[in-house]
């Protein structure tokens, strides 16, 4: 945690924004809006001498606390069942890495039971009532994720016939009733049909208060690059499910030899594609932080035209640039050496046209 007093208020300011920045070092790139979570980290590297990883864990618990647009956190994205599960990631792009935990349950920080995982485990990803347990044997409290704001939000789902919810090819017809559901005969399914209604998304209404997550990279001083993500899912999720967030390439990738990715949206679908591990290695390849964005997004709108995701890429030098999906625009919030204040500003990329 960091010392009382240590975070000041932010200087917020607003602009579009269309291609790359300059930045400057160190730099804290955020999806969305979410400007307590990037001052935290941005001064926890800065006035608190915090290394990266620190840095990025006190920067995502900020949300996980905040419940940052009811996507972060406890107490919202109920699953089928009303609960809310957790997934999280941290990447040490020296090192490469990993501690990630999925469908964790029945605690509610995340991000820092993930860097136990990394730090004191030789294991990449822990996930269920295994990853609480291994919580609780880190020192953690086991608490209920619920709460009466999450409690209604599955009550009026289930009012609404269960509508949207994430099966196909079962029975009784999932459009009309909650379950349970069993599969249809393969001899039933029609795969042409089937198929354009699985490439078309726009159902689940993907966007900012229903995404996969506050994605974060933090690049201190000495170009030491890391990256990471926490959420509670999906809305509504069959139980289980675990979406981009946790998965190395998908809702984050670092490299310090090259710079890092970050990505949020329809996690089902981008955690197919691996658009921030694309980012990287299109950086890799020289390509710059916006191009290098869209050209992972444009892969896989290829397939899917209607998913929504945006991503931030930022070279290990600071430069940045965002692409984004299925959305008017996409915010996130940067704080960067340019700024000696340590302000933090918001930033929008436009999206092609739907």
């Amino acid at each position: 945690m960091l010392r009382p007093g240590i975070v000041s208020l932010s200087l917020v300011i607003l602009l579009a924004f269309f291609g790359n920045a300059k930045g400057g070092l160190p730099l804290v790139a955020t999806t969305w809006r979410f400007t307590n979570a990037t001052l935290r980290a941005y001064q926890s590297l800065t006035v608190g001498q915090f290394d990266a990883i620190e840095a990025l864990v006190e920067g995502c618990s900020v949300c996980e606390r905040e419940q940052c647009d009811g996507t972060v956190g406890f107490g919202g994205s109920p699953d089928e069942i009303g609960e809310t599960t957790l997934d999280a990631m941290l990447m040490d792009g020296k090192t490469m890495d990993i501690g990630a935990v999925a469908a964790l349950r029945d605690v509610k920080h995340a991000a820092e039971v993930a860097k136990y995982v990394l730090r004191n485990t030789k294991h990449t990803l822990l996930v269920g009532n295994q990853a609480t347990e291994f919580a609780v044997m880190m020192g953690f409290k086991r608490e209920s994720l619920q709460t009466e704001a999450s409690k209604g939000m599955w009550s009026a789902w289930k009012n609404n016939h269960c509508q949207p919810n994430y099966w196909k090819n079962v029975i009784p017809s999932p459009s009309m009733s909650c379950g349970p559901y069993e599969p249809v005969s393969a001899n039933a399914i029609q795969p042409d049909a089937d198929l354009d209604h699985a490439s078309d998304r726009s159902a689940y209404d993907f966007g900012q208060y229903n995404h996969d997550t506050i994605s974060m990279i933090v690049i201190n001083d000495d170009g030491h690059v890391v990256a990471g993500t926490s959420t509670n899912g999906a809305s509504y999720k069959i139980p289980g499910r675990v979406g981009d967030s946790p998965i190395p390439g998908a809702g984050a990738y670092a490299d310090s030899e090259v710079g890092a990715a970050v990505a949020t949206g329809d996690g089902d679908v981008m955690m197919r594609f691996l658009p921030s591990l694309l980012a990287v290695e299109a950086l890799r390849n020289g390509v710059n932080p916006a191009e290098a964005g869209q050209q992972a997004m444009g892969r896989i709108a290829k397939y899917y035209p209607s998913f929504v995701g945006g991503i931030i890429v930022a070279t290990k030098d600071g430069r940045y640039g965002a692409a984004c999906n299925g959305m008017n625009e996409f915010p996130y919030s940067v704080a960067d050496g340019t700024e000696g204040n340590g302000a933090v500003r918001i930033l929008t990329v436009k999206c092609p046209s739907k």
